[in-house]
């Protein structure tokens, strides 16, 4: 095989990264943005107004770019040759751990630009940490689907994922012949 046939040439690459961020990222946006619509709609109960779709668009293209730089570093390959739940445990709980970090640092950033303490910003008491640790819960959740997938389409291959996904399925060979 010549070199120039195995390896993808620059705009090929780019367009798989591009697809591969979009899709992380619509995957991740579909679950924060039903957890903001939630979120809303409980507080409505109590005549609280809340409308925090821009954040969970944005938390979500940030945290797939976390988990697409994650993966090109190879974080989270330590069981790829084990059985494939063992790996998407793995991952999910790595890149929870990555989440951690992030939403450690996005408090800390916020509390220093709204001039708080950054560690009462960290503090896990009361309504706050409550609140802090289900939006982790639930990040962790979002983790489970999205790994079970990539790792799903990592021993079939990512063409054979996207056909079963995409495709109608053909009827195995002498299905619809006489019963």
């Amino acid at each position: 095989m010549a070199q120039n046939e195995a390896r993808p040439s620059l705009k090929d690459r780019l367009a798989h990264e591009m697809r591969s961020y979009l899709s992380t990222a619509a995957f991740l946006a579909i679950f924060f943005v039903s957890l903001a619509t939630y979120r809303k709609l409980v507080l409505a109960e109590y005549h609280v107004g809340y409308f925090q779709y821009g954040y969970a668009l944005v938390e979500a293209m940030i945290l797939a770019k976390i988990i697409l730089v994650g993966e090109a570093m190879h974080v989270g390959e330590r069981f790829v040759d084990r059985p494939l739940l063992v790996s998407i445990v793995w991952k999910t709980l790595i890149f929870s751990a990555f989440t951690v970090v992030f939403m450690t640092i996005e408090h800390v950033i916020s509390a220093l630009l709204h001039h708080r303490p950054p560690l009462e910003e960290l503090s896990l008491a009361g309504a706050q940490g409550d609140e802090k640790l289900a939006r982790l819960q639930l990040m962790l959740v979002s983790f489970l689907p999205y790994f079970a997938f990539r790792e799903l389409g990592r021993v079939i291959g990512e063409e054979r994922m996207h056909e079963i996904l995409f495709r109608a399925p053909t009827p195995p060979p002498g299905a619809g012949e006489g019963a």
